[in-house]
């Protein structure tokens, strides 16, 4: 099986484009987490206890996780289960398991 990691931009779409709803959850949890962010740029300018700041740290890598794991379900769903319908669910299947490799590494 090749390891090696995927490009940043593969230049495909999906085969189902998100809905604006989907979309719109994503980018939420996104600023939810970009505020985190901040708050801890905010903790480390005020010299706060270490503990504190990576609790808050860990709570972002689980926040992003569970981002993560939600567009790796609708790839699922959608992009791999119709290249399998198409007879081409080889190549999206090992793409499927790099970036799950991927993604448990960080």
């Amino acid at each position: 099986m090749d390891h090696s990691i995927l490009p940043e931009d593969s230049g495909k779409q999906p085969v189902m484009p998100r809905t604006d709803e989907e979309k719109q959850k994503v980018l939420n949890r996104l600023k939810r987490i970009e505020g985190q962010v901040r708050g801890i740029q905010k903790m480390i300018e005020e010299d706060r206890y270490c503990v504190d700041v990576l609790v808050q740290i860990s709570a972002i890598n689980a926040a992003l996780k569970k981002v993560g794991f939600s567009l790796m379900e609708r790839h699922t769903n959608h992009c791999v289960a119709d290249a399998i319908h198409k007879g081409n669910g080889d190549e999206a299947i090992q793409e499927l398991i790099k970036v799950m490799e991927q993604f448990s590494k960080s």
